[in-house]
């Protein structure tokens, strides 16, 4: 097979693409022929030599993709009960991977290997796992959304980065569940976008602190702050989300773009009987209760219904080759680009 290779040295500029052994099935592992694989920043990470894989997993970039079935483990015969009928050779899916995603072929877990949602192209599928199962998991089995209603009023979330992968994801995930969505974006069409995708209040983080903007939304309520925000920017926005916090409130800090050191207000988080988590998808363990082949079963059950209804859209932005995949992480890091960036083989 043909594999991405990357020289941490020297960064994102280093992806090459070059032969690669073809990847032997674990027992419980399928193979897969990659149609597809998708961008994320922890692939930007972990090239600079920030982001290594867990132990055992493909030194291969790459969480996600989409393509065809060409290889079962000695296990997989029949494979969990509710995947079973997309576990065969020739089978178009999608996976959540721990890493080997840039490459034209792939061992996963068959937990991590999910059916196609309807409407959905196979290359367009390559955006759904990393991010469908990161803001599923996050948001409604770590931080329970869903159960947060309260007398008179909706779960309110804040989300930052609506405009990126994640961001917009998340956006309309929450709309669909009638949840009361605010979130920041850095320029005035990134503001407009996430209003289309579904966004209560849109903040332009350079003109406004959000903060003071949620704080004037809820002045005549007296009940003020997100019962849930969800963090990719980390140190940077540490203090401040805490302060956006309602009663209650759960801050879930899932990336550090904005650094990874920060001060914590004890006192006000004592105040509001806050909570602080920190979530990883990556090293989570396959099975168990909180592992990836259950947020995986629960992804299929919860969300792919709501992209075949057409309530959560794909949002792929732009495409590029694998061969091109040095390019691909450039336009991430620029901070450009918005949505989904895909590598198609």
């Amino acid at each position: 097979m043909q594999a991405i290779t990357h020289d941490e040295s020297v960064g994102p500029s280093s992806l090459t693409l070059a032969e690669a052994p073809d990847p032997v099935p674990g027992p419980d592992e399928v193979v897969i022929e990659v149609a597809a694989s998708a961008v994320n920043r922890a692939d930007l990470m972990q090239s600079q030599g920030l982001y290594p894989p867990p132990p055992g997993a493909s030194e291969t970039i790459g969480l996600e993709c989409s393509g065809r079935i060409v290889e079962l483990g000695s296990d997989v015969e029949g494979g969990p009960e509710w995947a079973a009928e997309h576990l065969r050779p020739g089978a178009e899916v999608c996976a959540l991977l721990a890493g080997g995603g840039y490459a034209t072929r792939v061992a996963v877990p068959a937990a991590q290997v999910m059916p196609i949602p309807a409407g959905v192209s196979l290359a367009e599928a390559a955006s759904l796992p990393e991010v469908a199962c990161t803001v599923w998991s996050n948001l409604f089995m770590t931080a329970d959304l869903g159960n947060l209603y309260r007398p008179g009023r909706r779960p309110r979330l804040l989300v930052h980065g609506g405009s990126g992968g994640i961001g917009s994801f998340a956006i309309q995930l929450a709309a669909a569940f009638d949840i009361d969505v605010a979130t920041t974006a850095g320029s005035a069409e990134k503001v407009a976008a996430c209003r289309d995708l579904g966004a209560d209040l849109a903040i332009n983080y350079r003109e406004s602190d959000f903060v003071d903007v949620l704080r004037e939304r809820t002045a005549e309520s007296g009940d003020f702050g997100a019962d849930v925000i969800l963090d990719v920017i980390g140190a940077k926005y540490l203090e401040r989300n805490v302060a956006a916090l309602a009663e209650d409130g759960r801050l879930v800090i899932l990336g550090m773009q904005g650094g990874v050191k920060g001060e914590l207000n004890i006192a006000e988080l004592l105040g509001k009987r806050g909570h602080v988590i920190a979530t990883n998808l990556r090293k989570r363990p396959v099975e168990g209760p909180a592992g990836k082949g259950e947020i995986c079963r629960q992804v299929v059950e919860h969300v792919w219904p709501l992209i075949e209804s057409g309530r959560i859209k794909t949002q792929v932005s732009e495409r590029f080759a694998l061969a091109d995949a040095a390019k691909a992480l450039q336009r991430l890091q620029s901070g450009e680009s918005s949505g989904k960036l895909l590598l198609e083989v």
